[in-house]
C-alpha cells in the first residue's frame, strides 16, 4: 500500500538520505555511560557557574530534542529536560552535518561540560553530538499538544512527549499501585498470580468474553474476577492472598466503565465483612498519606478523606427513601413496589433485586462522600455469607465515593451445601435470562469440602482508584492505551 506523507514528513525522510550520503546512520544505539536531568539537578543544582566548571565535569545526556532557542536545544528525558548549549562553529565534518538537519523531536546524545545558563540553569556544553533516533513525523505543538481529547488517548505515545500532565498522571498511577502492594506487603500477604483463561463463569456478576482454546478443544471465558482462585488458596493454607491483575467484563463503555480493567481482590483468613472495611480503609489512608493528599475534586464533587469513613445498612437507607421498611415485603410485594417507582421488572426479579434497583435509583446518588454501605440481598451476592438473623440478607458491604462504587467486600461463604445451592440459584436465573449469573464451578465446591477458614475478601477497582486520586473524570484518560473506534487516518500524527 502506497503511503502518503505531508510536506514536512517527506522532508525528514529526505534528510536520512542526507545523513546517509555523509556517512550518518540515522538510527544508533548508546554505548556511553549517560546520567539524567534528576541526577543533574539534585547534585549540581546548588552550586553556581563558577563553582560548576572548577569540578570540570565531562557529563553525557539523552533525550529527545523538544525545543531549540538560539544556540540552546532543550532535550527531554524520562525526568524532565535539560538544555545543551551547542556552538555550531565548533563542530566540523559529521557532528556538523548531524546538526544541521537536526529536527524538533530527534533523538540525541550530548556529551559536554556540565554547566549553567547566565540565568542560572544547569546545561551541558555540548563538545559531542550523536543522532540516536530521526523522527519521522513532527510534534504537536509544545504548548497546545494534542488538541482533540480522542488522538490524546489514540496517540498516547505522543500525548506522553508534548502532556506533562498526562506524564504525571501515569507516573502517579505507578505510584498509587506500588503503594498498594506496599500497605499489604507490610501485612504479610502473599502476592499471587492465578489463570486469565476460566474454564468456568464465575466469581462476579457480568458478562464474559469468550475464546476458544485450541488445545483443548472448548471456549474458555476471559476472567470476570479473580475470587474463586483464591478462596481455593485459603483452602489450601495461604492465610492472606492478594492479587493486582486484568479482569475482563464484556459491558458497556462510559466515564468509569472498561470492559478491560485493572483490579486487586484481597482475601484474609479469620476475617469477617467489618474486617475487610478496616483494610479497604486502610488501603486509602496509606495511599492519601504517602501521596499528601487530604482531598480530591472528582466529577465536580469535592471529596475529603477524613477517617473513619462513615457507614450505612442498605436495607435501611432504602426504606427511608421509599417509607415502607422493605424488610417487611413479600416478593410479589416487592415487585408491586417496583412498578409504583418505575422500575423496570424483569422476570426472575425478587426482593433482594427490587432492593438493590431502588437503592441504585434513591440512594446511591447521595453517596458523595467515602461511605460503606453494607446487609446487601442474598439474591445479588452469592458468594456472601448470611446475615445470622435475617438469611435473605449477606455480610456484603460496598465503599461508595462521588456517587461511584470504589470496593466490594464480605464475610465469605464457607459452607460448601449453601455455596452448592446458590449456584443452583444462579444457574436457574442463567436459564431465565440473566446473562450474567454465574454458573456452577464444581472444582470451588470441592475445594470448599476440604474446609476453608471463616475470612473476609474485597475487591477493588485500581483504574477508578487511580481515576480518584488523579482527579480525573474519565477512565480513559488513566490507560495508557485506551481501546478505542479504529483511527480514519492514522498517518495524521
Amino acid at each position: 500500500m502506497e503511503r502518503k506523507f505531508t510536506e514536512q514528513e517527506q522532508v525528514r525522510r529526505n534528510k536520512i538520505s542526507t545523513l546517509a550520503e555523509s556517512g550518518i546512520r540515522a538510527y544508533n544505539s548508546t554505548i556511553k555511560p549517560t546520567t539524567n536531568s534528576r541526577f543533574i539537578e539534585e547534585n549540581y543544582g546548588n552550586l553556581n557557574r563558577e563553582q560548576l566548571e572548577e569540578k570540570n565535569l565531562i557529563e553525557t545526556v539523552n533525550g529527545r530534542v523538544i525545543a531549540q532557542r538560539g544556540p540552546f536545544l532543550v532535550l527531554q528525558d524520562r525526568y524532565g529536560s535539560i538544555q545543551v548549549y551547542v556552538d555550531k562553529k565548533s563542530f566540523e565534518g559529521k557532528e556538523k552535518e548531524t546538526l544541521q538537519q537536526l529536527d524538533l523531536g530527534d533523538i540525541v546524545s550530548a556529551t559536554g561540560l556540565l554547566s549553567k545558563t547566565h540565568t542560572n540553569a544547569l546545561m551541558v556544553k555540548a563538545q559531542s553530538i550523536t543522532l540516536l533516533t530521526k523522527a519521522l513525523k513532527p510534534l504537536p505543538d509544545k504548548y497546545h499538544g494534542l488538541a482533540d481529547i480522542e488522538d490524546r488517548r489514540r496517540y498516547r505515545y505522543v500525548d506522553l512527549i508534548v502532556n506533562e500532565e498526562s506524564r504525571r498522571t501515569f507516573e502517579l498511577r505507578t505510584k498509587i499501585i506500588k503503594g498498594v502492594r506496599e500497605y499489604f506487603d507490610n501485612l504479610d500477604y502473599l502476592d499471587v498470580d492465578t489463570p486469565v483463561l476460566h474454564p468456568i463463569l464465575g466469581g462476579a456478576a457480568a458478562k464474559p468474553f469468550i475464546t476458544f482454546y485450541n488445545a483443548l478443544n472448548r471456549n474458555f471465558y476471559l476472567r470476570i474476577a479473580t475470587e474463586l482462585p483464591l478462596k481455593k488458596l485459603l483452602v489450601g493454607g495461604f492465610e492472606r492472598v492478594y492479587e493486582i491483575g486484568r479482569i475482563f467484563r464484556n459491558e458497556g463503555v462510559d466515564t468509569t466503565h472498561n470492559p478491560e480493567f485493572t483490579s486487586i481482590e484481597f482475601y484474609e483468613a479469620y476475617s469477617d465483612i467489618w474486617g475487610m472495611m478496616d483494610r479497604t480503609e486502610g488501603v486509602f489512608k496509606h495511599l492519601t498519606e504517602k501521596l499528601g493528599i487530604s482531598k480530591v475534586t472528582f466529577n465536580g464533587m469535592e471529596i475529603e478523606f477524613k477517617y473513619p469513613f462513615a457507614r450505612l445498612n442498605m436495607v435501611d437507607a432504602v426504606s427511608e427513601k421509599v417509607g415502607v421498611n422493605v424488610r417487611q415485603l413479600s416478593d410479589e410485594q416487592a415487585i408491586e413496589l417496583a412498578k409504583k417507582h418505575g422500575i423496570k421488572v424483569e422476570k426472575y426479579f425478587k426482593l433482594g433485586h427490587v432492593i438493590n434497583e431502588l437503592f441504585e435509583k434513591y440512594v446511591e446518588e447521595t453517596l458523595i462522600q467515602p461511605t460503606f454501605v453494607y446487609g446487601h440481598p442474598i439474591e445479588i451476592s452469592p458468594l456472601a455469607f448470611k446475615e445470622l438473623d435475617d438469611e435473605r440478607f449477606t455480610q456484603r458491604a460496598e465503599l461508595f465515593i462521588g456517587k461511584k462504587e470504589f470496593a466490594n467486600m464480605f464475610t465469605e461463604l464457607t459452607d460448601p451445601i449453601d455455596q452448592l445451592e446458590r449456584f443452583e440459584a444462579q444457574l436457574a436465573e442463567k436459564e431465565a435470562g440473566n446473562e450474567e449469573a454465574n454458573e456452577i464451578d464444581w472444582d470451588f465446591v470441592n475445594a470448599l469440602e476440604y474446609g476453608m477458614p471463616p475470612a473476609g475478601g474485597c475487591g477493588i477497582g485500581i483504574d477508578r482508584l487511580v481515576m480518584l486520586l488523579t482527579e480525573n473524570d474519565s477512565i480513559r484518560d488513566i490507560l495508557l492505551f485506551p481501546q478505542l473506534k479504529d483511527a480514519k487516518d492514522i498517518n495524521k500524527q
